[in-house]
């Protein structure tokens, strides 16, 4: 019987040193321009819908390790979750910004922060607009560590 090698890692982060680490990250959700105003003026069925997207993405932060089975579990010293509305594009964007100090980054808390956001969003408008689109998620930029500053945007 043949030896399974391993194929994947948690990798070892044990001998970095421990930094200040902030990471941001975008995306957005996009609706239809009914949807929006009703978003806009709290009018949505299931309540606040970005107070409740707004926690739900604060959790997901601090969950990320549950989620994607090779993070490792952080001491988040914070994460700030905001929402920008785009009257014209009919769409909210969604901002998270998570920081620690530790041996790793939080580039994957922040974006599973905008995830789950745009999911809450989609989640507690979906009985009033099906078309709703989520995009744009990526990482803006990045501090601590060996990299230093890199802002992608």
């Amino acid at each position: 019987m043949a030896e399974m090698e391993d194929r994947v890692r948690m990798i070892d982060v044990g001998d970095k040193p421990d930094t200040e680490r902030v990471a941001v990250a975008k995306g957005w959700i996009k609706m239809q321009p009914e949807t929006f105003a009703m978003l806009r003026d709290g009018r949505l069925p299931k309540g606040d819908v970005l107070a409740t997207a707004q926690v739900a993405g604060i959790m997901a932060a601090k969950k990320t390790p549950d989620i994607l089975p090779l993070c490792h579990p952080l001491l988040l010293s914070e994460v700030k979750v905001d929402f920008t509305m785009d009257e014209k594009g009919s769409r909210v964007e969604i901002s998270a910004r998570v920081r620690n100090t530790g041996k790793t980054g939080v580039e994957m808390e922040a974006l599973t922060a905008v995830s789950a956001s745009a999911l809450t969003i989609y989640d507690m408008c979906k009985g009033v607009d099906k078309t709703m689109e989520i995009g744009g998620i990526r990482l803006s930029r990045k501090s601590g560590g060996k990299s230093g500053e890199v802002v992608y945007e």
